[in-house]
């Protein structure tokens, strides 16, 4: 991380401590912390965005969800063919 850091103190129940810790690895337990507060921020975003989107023009339907995860799947195949074939 090249922004500038500050020291915290946090509570957590101490299983998810520990887990947290085993899974940390050489960045340590800090950077382990700093990145899922990041993600958890991703995230927050992302629902205020869904959020005012959804007030503007209406919920999303499961039929859309639906028809976006098709094309999704659609382009990824094509993609490894492509890939395949390049190969």
């Amino acid at each position: 991380m090249s922004e500038p850091t500050g020291k915290y103190s946090i509570t957590m129940p101490r299983d998810i401590a520990e887990a947290a810790k085993a899974r940390s690895g050489p960045s340590g337990l800090s950077a382990y912390v700093a990145a899922a507060v990041a993600r958890q921020i991703e995230r927050d975003n992302l629902n205020e965005l869904i959020t005012v989107a959804e007030a503007e023009h209406g919920p999303v339907t499961d039929e859309e969800i639906q028809s976006l995860r098709d094309q999704l799947a659609q382009t990824r195949r094509e993609q490894n063919q492509h890939g395949a074939s390049a190969a």
